[in-house]
């Protein structure tokens, strides 16, 4: 009775949820891991057609210029690079006149055209883009995305199926520099979402990431065109919808990509992970709510936290923490991420993404693109026409 009651009490309860926490960790490192051993050479017997690449830009960041540079030294046998702005003065655009110099053989475009289409300025900038695209395979990329040699040959051979309707890629986080904002921000994505990402699709999800969208041109019409995202903070999650929607599968190409991890403070990180946990919560309400099992040392702080004078309270916390340095231990190796002060600084990037769950759910007010702005049900984004509540 004794044992029983232990299992139901606040500790109990919050133990079992860490150590589901802990074997979730555990199957998606091991996916993860998986993936990365089987990586392999793109096959170069598969059709490779044509390509445009749109990269709409916003400013300078850190790495950006690495990270176009990526997309520039691909081996691939015919491909368009678009980049876009939508202003004359925008910094990002001395970075992309360098890279046509290095690069004079390359087939590269500069859009610049300040056209509003609506709030999600990203796809706005993609619709004043879309007229110079010439080819009818379109790769669209974020700006901070860096990728192989061979990602091009690899994106295009997952489309060609013809049951895929949109292809895209794994991302993991690349600190510019080894400081704790940048370190906790990408302990986030490596730890936790790119694991969560791949037990869900193993489990039979099929997600849209940013990091690439890969589809052909009479999909992108068949879905009412870009101009059926900009209402829409969460277009990739919508993209994916819509190709869901015309019966078509999302598939996964057999390479990584990096995102770039460039927050210069800790108030930067947690602006950026509220304005996607508040975007997930209102795209994905049960789905972000069981994503709570994925922060076991939160979990196993409770368990102290409701037992304090018990040992066995703290021998758990320590048991925990040691299988979570395991696994992101076990996944940096994977990402080929050396510096083991990550594994130190697991308690509190648990802590922080609990706190960003709580402050997800009590409030739909987001900071994006020096907009402030309200995500409404199906991730439409509304701006802010009166001063919000205290609450929101």
């Amino acid at each position: 009775m004794s044992v029983l009651n232990a299992l139901v009490s606040p500790s109990g309860l919050a133990a079992a949820v860490a150590v589901a926490g802990c074997v979730q960790a555990t199957l998606g490192t091991f996916l993860v891991s998986r993936f990365r051993v089987q990586e392999k050479r793109a096959d170069q017997a598969v059709p490779m057609p044509p390509v445009t690449v749109l990269k709409p830009l916003h400013g300078d960041e850190p790495l950006l210029e690495e990270a176009l540079e990526s997309f520039c030294t691909q081996d691939y046998p015919a491909m368009q690079i678009i980049f876009g702005v939508q202003s004359e003065d925008d910094a990002a655009i001395p970075i992309v006149r360098r890279l046509c110099e290095r690069h004079p053989a390359l087939d590269i475009e500069l859009v610049i055209d300040p056209t509003f289409h609506g709030i999600n300025r990203k796809i706005g900038n993609l619709i004043n883009m879309m007229p110079r695209a010439r080819h009818d395979v379109l790769v669209i990329s974020d700006s901070d995305i860096h990728v192989a040699p061979d990602y091009l040959r690899h994106v295009v051979g997952a489309l060609v199926p013809p049951n895929v309707g949109l292809v895209t890629t794994l991302y993991a986080g690349l600190p510019a520099s080894p400081t704790l904002p940048r370190l906790l921000a990408a302990g986030q994505i490596n730890h936790n979402f790119l694991p969560g990402v791949m037990l869900s699709r193993y489990l039979g999800r099929q997600d849209c990431l940013g990091a690439t969208m890969a589809l052909r041109r009479s999909m992108l019409q068949a879905i009412g065109g870009l101009e059926a995202l900009v209402p829409h903070v969460a277009d990739d999650a919508m993209l994916g919808r819509y190709v869901r929607e015309q019966g078509k599968d999302i598939a996964i190409a057999a390479c990584m990509t990096w995102t770039t991890v460039g927050e210069h403070s800790l108030r930067e990180v947690l602006a950026h992970e509220l304005r996607w946990g508040r975007t997930v919560k209102t795209l994905e309400p049960l789905g972000y709510a069981a994503s709570a099992i994925q922060l076991p040392l939160f979990w196993a702080t409770m368990v102290v936290v409701f037992a304090p004078h018990a040992t066995w309270t703290w021998v758990f916390f320590v048991s925990v923490w040691v299988a979570r340095a395991i696994c992101a231990f076990v996944m940096d190796r994977a990402l080929a991420q050396r510096s083991l002060v990550p594994l130190f600084l697991l308690p509190l990037r648990d802590w922080l993404s609990a706190g960003i769950m709580v402050g997800s759910v009590t409030g739909t007010r987001v900071a994006w693109r020096g907009q402030t702005m309200h995500i409404s049900p199906h991730s439409a984004m509304t701006p802010r026409s009166q001063p919000a509540s205290p609450g929101d």
